[in-house]
């Protein structure tokens, strides 16, 4: 068993609740189902972290019934080794993943969590993207819908655009191939406005066969793990007009430090904008297409909501949420604008940084934590709620301790890194060290610059500060891990 592997008494409690309420002994105990849902580029500025420009009534619902984790974070700031991390329970240091798949990457005897909820008799479902990849990790699954990746051809994985238009469907290939910057090809753009209907876009579908799902696992009468994994608000944006009408472009603003001026390091390029026909090749973006992509950015959340409302009201009309675990994730944040960037390949707050949220019956709703969480956690978390004994590899720490004490001393660090591998991030409570081999290392402290705007890794006053950071983060996530949670009795055992 991973010592970073925490027993609370939060599953004694769940455990017992469900057995009473469903009349059953201990021997014949029934494991909780599961509701798995990526969303795909979301940024934390939900209404339910403190963002009420953006209308998200069902995400924030889902907050509500459970723990939102403040401060949680990626390990990679990429939907390919995010997901990789997350799904085999390994860190992307550790992965070093840049094959096409994770299957044919990892480590010999990697177990993925979609694998081990089969092993353990769970009827395991995958809707949408869950991989970055349409085919990875196929054993994983007793039943896969794989078509929303066929979308835009056979020579396409991992993108699926959602356009309406010919003209942007005529060049999106141009746009997945790089077309544009090998041979000035017209591309697709970034923004599509169009009257269609939610259940003929990708996520409609994906909300729809999660609906069909949960009724045909509710007949089944079997333990489920159902991942569906939406699109949007990933670009291009294509959500329908009527969720962009919900939103005045007029009124939308721009980050106060969207012009600050450039120190000099590279942090990033914005290439995947950049592909977009209607983006510019070079230099800042214009403020007029600026507020565009920021306005089809909300409209876009504002419909994946609507998508993931539809899944969570089948499932509580069903009843199933009386014995369903729900957990919602994000890959990565997302630069909107941000010092004039955009995108995610980035190890600065607004990319690291992600949404999570956790519903569990039994467990007290309308609760907020602000430890510091990692997605790399989600694994041996959903094993300790469901009761699975964990491989025993896992670089990630369960945070059920934190549903019943959210506010317990937990972990000191969170760590992301690039797949370069050579550039990477440490965030503490206070402060954020980003490390390159180059040299041009980054240092915040957001007590006083919450925005990222002075980076003070040069600042002699911040020396000791800086030198215990890096220090840290070459100890790795380890050293960072919180102090044992006290194990209930009887609970020390999975299963």
């Amino acid at each position: 068993m991973n010592g970073m592997f925490h027993r609370s008494t939060v599953a004694v409690f769940m455990a017992a609740a469900l057995l009473v309420a469903q009349g059953t002994c201990a021997a014949d105990a029934v494991r909780p189902n599961v509701l798995f849902i990526a969303v795909d580029d979301l940024d934390p500025i939900l209404g339910c972290y403190g963002r009420p420009i953006v209308k998200s009534p069902n995400l924030d619902r889902l907050a509500a019934d459970g723990l939102l984790f403040q401060r949680a974070y990626c390990q990679a700031a990429l939907c390919m080794p995010s997901r990789s991390s997350l799904l085999s329970g390994y860190r992307p240091e550790t992965l070093r993943n840049k094959a096409r798949s994770l299957t044919g990457n990892a480590p010999q005897g990697t177990l993925t969590l979609p694998r081990l909820f089969r092993d353990s008799g769970y009827v395991t479902v995958s809707i949408g993207k869950i991989y970055h990849y349409n085919n990875d990790d196929p054993d994983g699954w007793v039943r896969r819908y794989t078509d929303t990746f066929a979308a835009e051809g056979a020579w396409c994985d991992g993108y699926c655009s959602g356009y309406r238009l010919p003209a942007n469907r005529a060049t999106v290939e141009n746009y997945l191939r790089g077309r544009r910057f090998k041979d000035g090809s017209p591309s697709s753009c970034i923004a599509e406005i169009t009257d269609t209907p939610d259940e003929e876009t990708p996520d409609g579908i994906i909300a729809r066969r999660a609906v069909e799902e949960l009724r045909r696992l509710k007949e089944a009468a079997t333990p489920f793990f159902l991942a569906a994994g939406f699109y949007r608000p990933h670009m291009p944006l294509t959500a329908p007009k009527k969720y962009w009408d919900m939103y005045d472009r007029a009124n939308v603003p721009l980050p106060a430090n969207f012009r600050q001026p450039d120190d000099g390091i590279p942090r990033d390029d914005w290439n995947e904008v950049r592909r977009y026909g209607d983006c510019p090749l070079r230099g800042p973006m214009p403020e007029e297409k600026a507020r565009e992509i920021i306005h089809g950015y909300h409209a876009s959340i504002t419909f994946v909501d609507a998508q993931i409302g539809k899944v969570l009201n089948e499932m509580r009309r069903l009843g199933l949420d009386e014995n369903t675990i729900v957990i919602l994730w994000s890959d990565n944040g997302w630069q909107l604008g941000d010092h004039g960037r955009w995108s995610k390949p980035n190890n600065g707050e607004a990319c690291a940084r992600v949404v999570l949220m956790v519903s569990v019956p039994g467990m007290p709703k309308n609760r907020k934590t602000g430890a510091l969480v990692e997605l790399i956690d989600i694994y041996p978390s959903l094993c300790e709620l469901c009761r699975l004994t964990p491989p025993n590899y896992l670089e990630g720490t369960s945070f059920v301790p934190l549903l019943q004490s959210p506010n317990r001393p937990w972990k000191t660090a969170a760590f992301t890194c690039l797949i370069d591998y050579t550039t990477r991030s440490i965030r503490t409570e206070r402060y954020r060290f980003i490390e390159r081999a180059s040299g041009q290392n980054e240092f915040y402290d957001y007590a006083n610059d919450p925005a990222e705007d002075h980076n003070l890794a040069g600042d002699p006053v911040s020396r000791k500060a800086v030198e215990e950071l890096q220090s840290a983060l070459r100890a790795g996530w380890r050293h960072a891990a919180p102090p044992a949670a006290p194990a209930a009795i009887g609970a020390r055992r999975a299963g």
